[in-house]
Order: structure tokens, then C-alpha cells, then sequence
């Protein structure tokens, strides 16, 4: 009854059925017996009953063998556990008498080597004594003396002499002490010229043995020295003295902690070595030839020297130098370029005010200019004032020919020479010397790029506005606006870029902000007045071509029926210079400054038209025409892109209505929407224009 797959009782009859005779469900060579098939199922039954009966004996005898055998193994366990126990006790005995043993021995070993130390400090005591009679004899037998293979032991033993001679009375032991003593030195002499041997066959082994027996003589120190000197031969083949230093201390950084008991020590006193004998002499060597020579080159030298002498001393920090290795190397590096960090600041002042002096001269020299002096007595200061406050030309106006004698090259090469003082001053400066050292810097800069330059150039360029009333004339002043504009931008990044961070921490700042303050707002008064005066100018252009163009004719036609209704030719000319204008003042302003000088002018280009046209009386059809030049000028007044401007021409081109409209319809127009809020004395003004103002009584409508 054994099977590998799952029991299935429905297949199992059915195999049954089909195994007896006449038990086939489709009938086969014989028919259906249900007889013989009930038969078959009762005998396989009771087969299975019988088998059934088997098995549970069988199941029962395991069952029963089961429970004996566990309670055979559980009596073991028992016993194991009882034995366990008892070898457990038995280890704690022993452990307990090793323990007891092993204190013995301890005791035993202390009182062993309470004898054996004397004993052998006899022993040593007898030695030293012995070798110590040959000194006093003065004749050295003993074969450690002879055989320079034994060089080591001798060492020690002479160290040892050494000590105990220093202790005996000059007086009964001169002579013996004068013989150790020369031993003394002569074998240390030995001992270095060993281990300089061994340093240059690269015997590292050797020069650890004979390093470790030198610890103990006064010469290791001179070892040391000697070790330094010839680690650095043959290292200097290049130029780039930094780069042969950072070479040379990695190589011998893994080689000093294989010879040396105290490696931090002797790397130190190599780094020391250098930078007191090759460094200072390579510095010394390159700034002292051009310190007197060649002060910018003399600076970049500094400059160039100090960084990398401060680059390699950031590598040398890897290096296990002691416990303060920071400290020790700003020393280092003061010792060497005290002496002309000292100094230093006051050459990068007289350096770069001496070079912007030359940049700016060169500058004027190239435009065959002879610079005016400013502000050179109180005269000149007295015109000065009267002009910035009453706007007035005191003398002649200057021919500049064009020349804003501004230059953007002269300026960035300023900028440049600046930006590089104030790298150098971060570099060299002493922490707390550094916002002062920059604020001084930054004053020159103002001097020269404001005042001397920016400052100059507005100065002539208000000296060069001709007057209101000038035929012709040539405004250069807004070409110097937007150079001044350009160039003040290039100053303001400076100031943000490359000194506020030298001074954002410190008092300095506000004194910095003050003076740049103090500086735009002196710039921005000239650049006021020459807007100014420049506006005053145009206005008195545009008043120049209406009085030559324009004639009283335009506006009273001798032929009424024969005009063409267009703007006069003064209204035209006026329009293309307004226009012309109104474009350079857009190239040479920009922000909010433009809407404010275009308003400005706009409102002046307005007044000079209103006045303008009161000076006509008008017929009809000059009306018409008045109409049309205004139209003409408000068409320019979009040009401004100014909203109150227009709205002043607006209001204009409705007063001019006035003119040609019925005279029964005055009064309607004049509470039009753009005539209602107008004073009614301007209104009548207008009106009065009128040739036909006394024929019609035009005036009992303001009555």
C-alpha cells in the first residue's frame, strides 16, 4: 500500500471494480455481476480491517520502545550533569592551587630579582671599575676599545664613564677624566661619521643603530645637523625653490620615522633649516634687486613670494612637526618677510599714486590737453559756488572740440591697478591692520578716479555748456553724463566686489559709505547743474529757430482762400531737433533718470510753445495753421513717453481750438473737459488772440 502519490479513494474502488470479474461499469468479455463485485468489497474489507489491526500493534510496540528510550537518555542526561558538577568543583580546586602556586612563584621572582639587581649593578659596578683602571693606567687593553666592530658597546660604556668622571674631584682625577673625555669625543666623532656614511649609501638600518647610540651623547645634536645638511644636497636642481622644499619634506618625512626615536623633532629643525637659510636667501635675492628699481615689479614680487611661501607652509601642516606646527610656521614665515611687511603698505601707496598719476597724465598728453587746476584759490571757489546755486555762467564757455576728456581705457586701467593693491592687501596686511590698509587704498582710488579724472571732466564739461542764448551751439555735456555714468558703474562694482569683503566686519565700513556717499552726491550736484544748463540750452535753441523761422504771417495769411493747412516750417524744424534730443538723452541716461530729465524738458519744450504762440494774433485760418503746429508738437511730445507731457500738449492743442471755433460755441468749449479746470484768465488770453477778439465782443463770454 505503499505509494508515492496522494491516496484517492474514489480511484482506488474503481481500480477494484475493474480487477473483478463482471465489475466493469461498460461490461466487458463478461457481463455485469453486482453479486461478485459486493463479494470482492466485503473480502478486501475485512483484509483491510486486518491490515488496519497490524499496524496499530505495530505503532503501539514503537510507541511503548519510544518512552523507554527517552527515560534511558533522561537518566543520562542525569548522570552527565551530576559528573559535570563534579568537574566543575574539581576546576575550581585547581584554579584555586594554580593561583596559589603562581602567587609562590611571583614572590619568588621579586626575591630572585631583589638579589639579581644588585648583583648584576655589582657586575656592571666591576666592569665599569675595570675599564675605568685602564683609563688610569692610560693604556686600553680591553679588545672593546681596539675593534671598531664594537664600536656600539664602547659607546656605551665611555657614555657611562663619562658620567661617573664628571662627578670625580678635578684635583686627584684630572688626568683620567681629560683621557675619558677624549675618548668620549673621539668615538662620537666615530659615531657621526658612521651614520654619515651610512646616510649617503642609504643604509637606513644602520643609520637607525647608530642614531639610537648617539641619543645618549652630547653630539646628537650635531647629528641631527649633519643628517639635515646632506638630505638637502642635490635637492635644489630646479628653479621652483617651493616645489623642491615640498619635494624634499615628503621624502624625507617617511625616512626620519624609521631613523629617529623623536622624528616631529628633527622634521621641524629641517623646515626650520630651510626657510632661515634657502627660503630667506631666495626672497632676500629676488625683492632686494627690485626694491629700489622696480616698485610694481618689487610688489608683485611681495605678493607672489608671501602667497607661496604661505601655500607650501599650509602643505607642510601634514606633517607631524610637534604639537603647535601653526604657530611655528607663522613664525617662520615672520622672520622672513617682517622686514618688508613693515613697510610694505606705504610702498603700495606711493606706488599706486605715482602710477595713476602717470596713467592719467599719459592720457592728458595724448589729447594735447594742459590740465586746468580746480578749485585754485577762493575766487575760483567763490565762481564755483555762485554758479551751482544760481545756475549762472561766470566767463567764457570753453571749446572742448567734442572731448568729454573722459576715457573708459584710462579708467579700467585704474580700476585694474586698484584691484590688484587691494589683493595685495589682503595678502600682506596684518589682520588688524587690513580694513585700514584697504580704506587708505580705496581713498586713492576716489582721488584719482573721481576727483583727478570724473570730477576734472565735469568740471570742464560745465565750463564748456555755452550760454541760453548761444546760436548753434554744441552740447556735449550729455556725452560726458553717460560716460560719467558707465564709468561710476565700473567703480561701484569695484567697491562691492573687491573691498567690501576687507572691510564688511569692521568700524571701516561706515566711514567707506560715507565717503562714497560723500562723493556721488558732489558728482551728482555737477551732473544737475550741467543737465541743467544744458536744458536751458536746447530750450534756447528751440527759442532761436522760432524767432528766425517763424513770422507773423504764418498765422494771418494776406490770402485766407489760398493756404495750405500744414505746420509752418519753424514748427517743423523745432520738431526734428526736439526729437534729436530726446534721443540723445536717452543714450546718455538710464533708470528713472531718463523720465526725469525728458519730463524736465518736456515741461520746458511746453512753456517756450505756450508762450511762443501768445506773441501772434490770429485770423481764421491762422488759427488752423496753429492748430496744426501744435499737433505737430504733440506728435514730438510722444516721443518723451512721458504721460504728463502729453497731457500738457493736450491741453494745448485744445486751448488753440479756441481760436478757430464759432464764437457762439466759446462757451461751450470752454467747459469742455480739458478747458474746465483751466483758469478762466488763461482761457480769455487765448481768446484775446482773435483777430476778430473787439469786431465779434468775444470778450463778454468771460465777462
Amino acid at each position: 500500500f505503499q505509494h508515492t502519490e496522494p491516496f484517492d479513494a474514489d480511484e482506488y474502488i474503481e481500480r477494484l471494480a475493474w480487477r473483478t470479474p463482471g465489475g466493469g461499469s461498460k461490461g466487458g468479455a463478461e457481463a455485469f455481476d453486482p453479486k461478485r463485485l459486493l463479494e470482492e468489497f466485503e473480502n478486501h474489507i475485512e483484509e483491510l480491517k486486518h491490515l488496519d489491526e497490524k499496524i496499530q500493534r505495530r505503532v503501539e510496540k514503537l510507541e511503548h520502545q519510544c518512552h523507554r528510550e527517552a527515560k534511558e537518555f533522561a537518566h543520562k542526561v542525569q548522570d552527565l550533569q551530576r559528573s559535570n558538577q563534579v568537574a566543575f568543583q574539581h576546576f575550581q580546586e585547581l584554579d584555586e592551587h594554580i593561583s596559589y602556586v603562581a602567587t609562590k612563584v611571583c614572590h619568588l621572582g621579586d626575591q630572585l630579582e631583589g638579589v639579581n639587581t644588585p648583583r648584576q649593578r655589582a657586575v656592571e659596578a666591576q666592569r665599569l671599575m675595570t675599564y675605568f683602571n685602564e683609563f688610569l693606567d692610560g693604556e686600553l687593553r680591553s679588545d672593546v676599545f681596539n675593534n671598531p666592530e664594537k664600536i656600539k658597546e664602547a659607546a656605551d660604556i665611555i657614555q657611562k664613564l663619562h658620567l661617573i668622571a664628571q662627578e670625580l674631584p678635578f684635583d686627584r682625577f684630572a688626568d683620567v677624566k681629560a683621557k675619558i673625555a677624549s675618548k668620549y669625543h673621539d668615538l662620537e666623532r666615530q659615531l657621526i661619521q658612521e651614520f654619515t656614511a651610512a646616510q649617503r649609501r642609504g643604509e637606513i638600518g644602520r643609520m637607525q643603530e647608530v642614531a639610537a647610540v648617539l641619543l645618549h651623547f652630547k653630539g646628537y645634536a650635531h647629528c641631527v645637523d649633519v643628517y639635515i645638511k646632506q638630505c638637502q644636497e642635490g635637492a635644489y636642481m630646479r628653479s621652483d625653490v617651493f616645489e623642491d622644499t615640498a619635494l624634499l619634506c615628503q621624502r624625507v618625512n617617511k625616512q626620519v620615522g624609521e631613523v629617529f626615536q623623536s622624528p616631529e623633532t628633527v622634521m621641524a629643525k629641517l623646515i626650520q633649516n630651510i626657510f632661515e637659510n634657502k627660503l630667506q636667501a631666495h626672497v632676500k635675492e629676488k625683492l632686494d634687486e627690485t626694491r629700489r628699481s622696480d616698485v610694481e615689479q618689487y610688489l608683485k614680487n611681495l605678493y607672489d613670494l608671501y602667497t607661496r611661501t604661505t601655500a607650501l607652509a599650509s602643505k607642510l601642516t601634514e606633517f607631524n612637526l610637534g604639537s603647535d606646527k601653526h604657530t611655528f610656521l607663522s613664525k617662520l614665515i615672520k622672520n622672513i618677510f617682517s622686514t618688508y611687511l613693515e613697510s610694505y603698505i606705504e610702498m603700495e601707496k606711493d606706488y599706486l599714486r605715482t602710477r595713476s598719476a602717470m596713467i592719467l597724465q599719459r592720457y592728458y598728453d595724448s589729447k594735447n590737453h594742459q590740465k586746468r587746476p580746480q578749485g585754485g584759490g577762493s575766487i575760483q571757489e567763490l565762481k564755483e559756488r555762485i554758479r551751482q546755486r544760481t545756475n549762472l555762467p561766470l566767463g567764457p564757455s570753453i571749446d572742448t572740440h567734442g572731448e568729454t576728456f573722459l576715457s573708459q581705457e584710462v579708467v579700467v586701467n585704474l580700476l585694474q591697478e586698484t584691484r590688484h593693491a587691494f589683493e595685495r592687501c589682503n595678502r600682506l596686511s596684518d589682520p588688524s591692520d587690513l580694513p585700514k590698509n584697504a580704506f587708505s587704498i580705496f581713498l586713492l582710488l576716489v582721488e584719482h578716479l573721481c576727483m583727478d579724472h570724473i570730477d576734472y571732466a565735469l568740471e570742464i564739461g560745465l565750463s564748456a555748456i555755452p550760454s541760453a542764448d548761444a546760436k548753434n551751439a554744441n552740447l556735449y555735456f550729455l556725452d560726458v553724463v553717460q560716460q560719467a555714468n558707465t564709468i561710476f558703474h565700473l567703480f561701484d562694482k569695484q567697491f562691492n566686489d573687491h573691498l567690501m569683503p576687507l572691510i564688511s566686519s569692521s568700524p571701516k565700513l561706515t566711514e567707506c559709505l560715507h565717503k562714497k556717499k560723500e562723493v556721488i552726491e558732489q558728482m551728482e550736484v555737477k551732473l544737475d547743474t550741467g543737465i541743467d544748463r544744458t536744458l536751458n540750452c536746447m530750450v534756447g535753441q528751440m527759442k532761436h529757430i522760432l524767432a528766425t523761422e517763424q513770422k507773423k504771417t504764418d498765422f494771418r495769411p494776406e490770402d485766407e482762400n489760398n493756404v495750405m493747412i500744414q505746420c509752418t516750417a519753424a514748427c517743423s524744424k523745432v520738431c526734428v531737433y526736439v526729437s534729436r534730443q530726446v534721443e540723445r538723452v536717452r543714450k546718455s541716461m538710464d533708470g528713472k533718470n531718463v523720465d526725469t530729465v525728458l519730463t524736465e524738458l518736456g515741461v520746458r519744450f511746453h512753456r517756450l510753445i505756450h508762450e511762443h504762440l501768445q506773441q501772434y494774433s490770429y485770423s481764421s485760418m491762422g488759427g488752423m495753421l496753429a492748430i496744426c503746429d501744435v499737433a505737430e508738437y504733440r506728435k514730438s511730445a510722444k516721443d518723451f513717453r512721458v504721460p504728463l507731457v502729453l497731457q500738457l500738449f493736450d491741453t494745448l492743442h485744445a486751448l488753440c481750438n479756441l481760436l478757430v471755433v464759432a464764437p457762439d460755441n466759446l462757451k461751450q468749449v470752454c467747459s469742455g473737459e480739458q478747458l474746465t479746470n483751466l483758469d478762466r484768465n488763461l482761457l480769455h488770453a487765448f481768446v484775446q488772440l482773435r483777430v476778430d477778439y473787439r469786431q465779434a465782443r468775444l470778450g463778454r463770454h468771460f465777462s
